[in-house]
């Protein structure tokens, strides 16, 4: 298994239109290629302005497979292009992991 963790950092006072514009252009796609998250978090207290998801795949040939498939997906492409434009996003951070052979992820 594969844990894909992943931080992104908007500008102060954007997280709001952020997430609606994921909602509105890239969840379903998302969705359609990765399947559910593990989990889409928003920061309540520490590093503020940030937002968390974690995406679970079989290993890295999965993932990167599914997420081909979701980079060549037009309406991913249409997300991409108007979160750009938006110029909400000011950082993003990615993790790889895998579970602690004491604390398996059950799906």
């Amino acid at each position: 298994m594969l844990v894909d963790h992943r931080t992104y950092t908007v500008k102060p006072g954007t997280m709001a239109r952020q997430l609606a514009l994921y909602e509105k252009f890239g969840m379903v796609p998302q969705k359609r290629h990765l399947g559910e998250p593990l989990a889409y978090l928003i920061t309540e207290s520490g590093e503020v302005n940030t937002y968390v998801h974690v995406w679970v795949y079989k290993d890295a040939a999965d993932r990167a497979a599914k997420r081909a498939a979701m980079s060549a997906d037009p309406e991913w492409q249409i997300y991409l292009q108007k979160t750009g434009e938006a110029g909400y996003l000011i950082g993003q951070r990615n993790n790889l992991m895998t579970p602690a052979p004491f604390a398996p992820i059950n799906r």
